[in-house]
């Protein structure tokens, strides 16, 4: 007597088909999201590094009265970057550095399609002027843009 209902089991190439687009619609999708979180997080080094450096410079202006134009006169030890690189302190007249200072970081590297972005920190903090990471706001762990 030959069966007429079939019992075998599996997925037609149709059903395959159909999972690998929607896996790929939603890979499209989070991908560059999962990107931009690991920029994130690699550019919140720069502002801890240079948060660091702010907290360290308050301390030395009330000690010394003026802000420190080398990181080795700083009270604290800063890690290794491995993200960002800077020359220090920028460059400033002993003058200047009575009342203000600044430095900035150089993204190096690869940086998933943004560039060498940087960041930059002032004696009032962040300094959203000339920092070009504010052209990220995808990637700025401090949520500000060239418009702000």
């Amino acid at each position: 007597m030959p069966r007429t209902s079939r019992t075998e089991r599996g997925f037609t190439l149709v059903e395959l088909a159909v999972v690998v687009v929607i896996i790929g619609i939603l890979a499209a999708f989070a991908v560059p999201k999962f990107l931009n979180s690991v920029e994130r997080s690699k550019a919140a080094e720069a502002y801890n590094y240079l948060s660091t450096i702010q907290t360290a410079q308050e301390r030395f202006h009330a000690r010394q009265g003026a802000y420190a134009s080398s990181l080795d006169d700083l009270d604290v030890d800063l890690p290794g970057m491995e993200y960002f690189e800077s020359s220090g302190i920028d460059e400033s007249d002993p003058q200047t550095l009575q009342t203000e200072w600044s430095m900035t970081l150089t993204r190096k590297g690869a940086s998933a399609g943004f560039g060498s972005y940087t960041v930059v920190f002032n004696q009032d903090g962040f300094d959203k002027q000339t920092s070009t990471i504010t052209e990220y706001p995808e990637i700025n762990p401090m949520k500000t843009s060239t418009g702000d």
